[in-house]
Order: C-alpha cells, then sequence, then structure tokens
C-alpha cells in the first residue's frame, strides 16, 4: 500500500431538493453535462471537464465527498486496524461496494469500489 488507501475522490455528493431542479441550475446554468441519472436512488452523475471525479446530485444524502478505493471490505480493515471505526459497514449498491468510517479525528469518509463497473450514460435523460 505504498501508494496510499485513497485512490482519488470518485465524486462529490450535492444534495437537491429534486434531481430536475439540480439539472436545471448545474447543467443548464453552469454547464455541467448529465453523465447518468438514477431515478431510483435519487441521484444523478454529472460530468467535471478536468478529472474523473464526479459531482453527485442527491435527493437523500448529504454534503459529502466519496473516495474511491480499489475494495472497500479491505480498506474497511485497513481503516479499523490504524484505528478508525465503522459508521455504516459495506453495503452493495449498483457500481459496487460502500462504506461510511470515521477516522481518530471525527471526519467521516464515504469509501466506494467500482467492482460492478460505472453508471451508464444510457439511463441520462436526453437533452433538452
Amino acid at each position: 500500500m505504498s501508494n496510499g488507501l485513497l485512490r482519488r475522490v470518485d465524486a462529490v455528493q450535492v444534495p437537491v431538493p429534486s434531481l430536475d431542479e439540480g439539472i436545471r441550475f448545474y447543467v443548464d446554468e453552469l454547464g455541467h453535462r448529465v453523465m447518468w441519472r438514477n431515478d431510483a436512488v435519487g441521484q444523478a452523475g454529472l460530468g467535471l471537464p478536468d478529472g474523473d471525479s464526479e459531482l453527485v446530485l442527491t435527493e437523500r444524502l448529504s454534503y459529502e465527498p466519496n473516495w474511491l478505493v480499489d475494495d472497500v471490505r479491505t480498506a474497511v480493515a485497513t481503516f479499523t486496524a490504524a484505528g478508525g471505526t465503522v459508521l455504516s459497514p459495506p453495503e452493495d449498491i449498483p457500481v459496487g461496494r460502500v462504506a461510511v468510517v470515521q477516522d481518530p479525528f471525527g471526519n467521516a469518509l464515504v469509501l466506494v469500489d467500482l467492482s460492478k463497473g460505472l453508471y451508464t450514460a444510457d439511463s441520462a435523460p436526453p437533452s433538452a
């Protein structure tokens, strides 16, 4: 693990009252591109111009960064062995697994692996 446990910021979740309202602001007004949309989980992923990280509009979750890891279960084990705690154990999501851990300083980190792939653009709404 000489390169570190956290690979990169996968996404930053931004709460919005509805996906349509969030898309009107972040896409129509600010110029971001919808990469995927999943109404079942109340989220839409928007592309950022520099890099692979996404801005994820969410109807149900709080404002927080999501950290990409190779494997959530291994990352949680490493994190807790180092002195962190588990706030939400690993669970399956459509694109892989997610867990929430807390460092010894009280900071929550969302850990995500993309072991099942990525959301695809075919779930994005048609362009207006």
